[in-house]
């Protein structure tokens, strides 16, 4: 299930090199849809596992291609989602522990309750859309930088400090101007993250074996800052970016790995919704002036 249509790949080829990845998988998933849309023999299950499958074909395909010419094997790889994406994106089997620390961090983020991302997937759903419509308008909502972004954007800010104390001293700035430090804090999590220990280990021994301890220990002492100064936790996205950086995937790349987790997590709501479907239409309460002039028609 990982082959990509021939008209797929040709629809990949026209999409630029500078395009964001984000918009590559959205325009993929989509064209997917046009090309074997959902019915018949091709029952929810069977596009669930295709786009899961193919996701990160589609993404490396105009990779490759984009950059070098190349019509990569979009088969490569091993049993997992995991070793896939990563056989691909270095045209190389990755090491044991590469697989094993994606294939973990794809299992944090596959799923996560009511997110933008995820409702917005439901929301469609409970239209009675295809299920291609769906995924492509969860990748639409995880596009913007507060839900998918925050890991490439973690990645700007660790990045750009070459020592701890560097670090330190240009967060406090930023919490001294009321700056976003992204990365840090969830909307269903009050204390912590139990996701981000899970990942921050990973982390921690990607940098070891890459004898790269720097930007983990720049990592660290932001994570120590925040706690300190505004008792605020890392979530998942934060140290997911020490990891990502290590398993030589490109920072805007990070959210795109998002999306091949969730889209497993998107398809199981796809199926719940459906279950005992209703059309999700919430209200809304005009809070403007009561009374506003107007010319009738007959006037103009």
């Amino acid at each position: 299930m990982r082959v990509l249509p021939a008209a797929l790949k040709t629809v990949l080829e026209q999409i630029p090199a500078n395009a964001h990845p984000m918009d590559v998988l959205r325009t993929g998933c989509s064209a997917l849809g046009t090309m074997e849309p959902e019915g018949g023999e091709r029952s929810q299950t069977w596009v669930a596992d295709r786009i899961t499958s193919s996701m990160a074909s589609i993404l490396l395909y105009w990779y490759h291609f984009t950059r070098d010419g190349k019509r990569i094997d979009e088969t490569a790889g091993g049993d997992t989602i995991a070793e896939h994406f990563l056989t691909l994106l270095g045209q190389a089997a990755p090491s044991e522990l590469a697989r094993r620390a994606l294939d973990s961090s794809l299992i944090l983020y596959a799923e996560h309750e009511f997110n933008a991302s995820t409702f917005t997937a439901r929301i469609v759903t409970s239209t009675l859309a295809d299920q291609h419509s769906a995924i492509v308008a969860g990748i639409g909502a995880l596009r913007g930088p507060l839900h998918g972004g925050a890991n490439e954007a973690a990645m700007e800010l660790q990045s750009a400090h070459a020592t701890p104390d560097a670090a330190e001293e240009a967060v406090m700035g930023m919490l001294g101007r009321r700056e976003l430090v992204m990365g840090f804090g969830h909307r269903v999590y009050r204390d912590f993250d139990p996701r981000s220990a899970v990942i921050q280990e990973w982390a921690r021994q990607l940098s070891e074996d890459r004898e790269s301890m720097q930007l983990y220990e720049v990592a660290q002492r932001i994570d120590q800052v925040m706690k300190r100064e505004k008792n605020m936790f890392t979530n998942l996205d934060f140290y997911s970016a020490v990891a990502y950086h290590h398993m030589g995937v490109p920072t805007d790349m990070f959210t795109p790995v998002f999306v091949i987790a969730r889209a497993s997590g998107w398809s199981a709501h796809v199926f719940e919704q459906r279950a005992n479907n209703r059309l999700i239409r919430p209200a809304g309460d005009y809070t403007g002036p009561l009374e506003r002039a107007y010319v009738p028609i007959e006037n103009r």
